[in-house]
């Protein structure tokens, strides 16, 4: 079993930061890799940032130079810092791990609401 906690979201200012944290428990083996998506209402879910237990990253497009993920692999823990936030960035921010073996297996968090408004 796998449970994965998001926090750090709020209400936040064009132009401020925030820095987004999941928290895991739990192993199903081999993990593959890890990352944020985003949904909005309306809108279908997004990828907005990926890593690897080795460190390698990837990132949309929208959030190229705006955002960093990060991670602990002894603590279990990922991180997304975000700055320069936009109104389009407002979204439930859903943590992700994927595990790796004789098939891949998905876990998510419960989000976290991130708006950005003045």
């Amino acid at each position: 079993q796998v449970q994965l906690a998001e926090s750090g979201g709020g209400l936040v200012q064009p132009g401020g930061s925030l820095r987004l944290t999941c928290a895991a428990s739990g192993s199903d083996g081999e993990i593959q890799s890890m990352g944020w998506h985003r949904q909005a209402p309306g809108k279908q879910r997004e990828r907005v940032a990926g890593i690897t237990t080795g460190g390698l990253t990837n990132y949309a497009d929208s959030m190229k130079g705006r955002a960093t993920i990060s991670r602990d692999n002894a603590k279990n823990m990922i991180y997304l810092q975000m700055a320069d936030l936009k109104p389009e960035d407002t979204a439930v921010y859903y943590c992700c791990y994927v595990f790796t073996g004789a098939s891949l297996r998905t876990y998510w968090g419960q989000g976290t609401q991130v708006t950005v408004s003045s």
